[in-house]
């Protein structure tokens, strides 16, 4: 899987909309204005870093040496994924689909409505 397939996925979902104005100079992919896939460089290697619920953020962690604590985020909400061939495609897909959801459960009603979620 590649940052730019990845990409691709994140861009095609309801609303998403892509920022580069941060001062990690990251690609932020929101969502009603608020960040679901940040892709980044981590330790030299092409990275995406994905919402996640504190529970579950360590239980990945602990089953997958590429997924890493949020880089520069909050580490109970955020794994950094390393983009490194070891992770099967789907459960990137299952990742991002996760974060988004969690990001678009958690806007205002008019958001999601417009959204169409």
């Amino acid at each position: 899987m590649t940052s730019s397939e990845l990409l691709d996925y994140c861009m095609g979902k309801p609303g998403a909309e892509q920022s580069t104005q941060n001062q990690l100079g990251a690609n932020q992919i929101k969502v009603g204005g608020v960040m679901f896939a940040m892709f980044c460089d981590c330790q030299g290697h092409e990275a995406v870093s994905l919402k996640t619920s504190t529970g579950m953020a360590g239980k990945l962690r602990a089953e997958h040496t590429c997924i890493l604590p949020g880089k520069n985020l909050n580490k109970a909400h955020w794994n950094t994924v390393v983009l490194d061939g070891t992770l099967p495609d789907s459960q990137f897909y299952s990742l991002i689909d996760s974060s988004y959801q969690t990001v678009v459960s958690g806007l205002e009603e008019h958001l999601r409505q417009e959204i169409g979620n």
